[in-house]
């Protein structure tokens, strides 16, 4: 095992034993195949947690590629830099520290590709305020959108989900319909949709 893959380990022991959500191991299988065939350059991610979505991104992307990546809580953020000052792609990545509502209104693109995996209930806005940040031709992709089965399932959402499960299909549909775009849906994990811009 490489240096690397060690880090990874411990990167997926961390989250597990600290109740980090990171992308699931089915979900990372998907990801991972969108991202070679895709080989992004210029990343954008929103929602670092500690990183590891970031790390597999820039180890299976460009040779060239360069991720900015957003994360809200000052503590998480701390951990990611901490484990990625550990991995060959530190200089690579640049961490923001705050809210991805905000940071989005201060960036400049253009970006071929865009990693959404951050407030359930803010996947609409973010894709209105990525809109001028993307490249031509670009891909985005938004993990968690089948939210526990709710999402497409027969079973009724509880509660406190209906919010999420509510926007989540609004997501679907904004950028199933939206001209110049077309998703996928992939079932693997928690449901990973894939938009292009064609």
């Amino acid at each position: 095992m490489s240096d690397f893959e060690a880090l990874l380990r411990e990167m997926e022991a961390y989250a597990a034993e600290n109740h980090v959500p990171i992308i699931n191991e089915n979900g990372r299988k998907a990801f991972l195949k969108v991202i070679r065939e895709k080989k992004p350059q210029r990343v954008l991610e929103i929602g670092t947690a500690i990183g590891y979505s970031a790390l597999l991104l820039a180890a299976n992307g460009a040779e060239d590629i360069e991720i900015t990546t957003l994360e809200l809580s000052e503590e998480r953020a701390k951990t990611a830099q901490n484990f990625i000052d550990r991995s060959p792609y530190r200089d690579r990545i640049r961490i923001l520290q705050g809210n991805a509502g905000d940071l989005l209104l201060t960036l400049t693109g253009p970006y071929d590709f865009v990693f959404i995996d951050a407030a359930k209930g803010q996947y609409v806005d973010y894709f209105h305020k990525i809109q001028p940040l993307l490249a031509e031709k670009c891909t985005i992709v938004a993990d968690n959108v089948l939210f526990r089965g709710y999402v497409r399932g027969e079973k009724k959402a509880p509660r406190r989900y209906r919010t999420i499960v509510k926007r989540l299909r609004e997501y679907i549909e904004l950028t199933s319909q939206t001209e110049g775009f077309t998703t996928e849906i992939l079932e693997n994990g928690d449901g990973l949709a894939v938009t292009t811009r064609t």
